[in-house]
């Protein structure tokens, strides 16, 4: 066979593999890395953090209908044993200890700046109930040279 009777027999997909694998051969898997984040960072700027939020709820919901929510719980399952695997059971003990902490700190801030606000509110009402306005006089006129008096 010559190459003029294998012409057309390679298929668009089967090309772009090749091709692909050509690239990953000849500059490495962090070719791809660095300009799949080059390619991510345009998207995000040229249309914002809610596209990435978006795409990925309408995957998750494709996701869902294609295979239930229980695969979510499964690969969840998968996720967690893998971690506790790697890190150790104590790893869920730091985390939710920090979590906790957290959340605590939050609360207590929340309570200071309530406070704050409702002090701020008070010292406003108070000053104001202290010193009733005196009421707003019209300057006097000067008397006008050949008046009508």
């Amino acid at each position: 066979m010559t190459d003029k009777d294998n012409k057309g027999s390679m298929t668009v997909a089967e090309a772009g593999r090749k091709g692909g694998e050509t690239v990953r051969n000849e500059r490495g898997r962090e070719f791809y890395e660095t300009i799949g984040r080059k390619g991510g960072a345009t998207v995000k700027a040229e249309r914002g953090r809610s596209f990435y939020e978006e795409i990925g709820r309408k995957g998750g919901e494709t996701v869902k209908a294609e295979r239930g929510a229980k695969f979510y719980e499964e690969i969840g399952k998968k996720g967690g044993d893998r971690v506790k695997a790697t890190r150790g059971p104590n790893f869920y003990e730091e985390i939710g200890r920090k979590g906790g902490q957290k959340v605590k700190k939050l609360i207590e801030e929340g309570k200071r700046a309530a406070r704050a606000a409702m002090e701020g509110q008070a010292g406003n009402a108070s000053a104001s109930s202290e010193a009733p306005a005196a009421p707003a006089q019209a300057p006097e006129e000067p008397a006008q040279p050949g008046g009508n008096e």
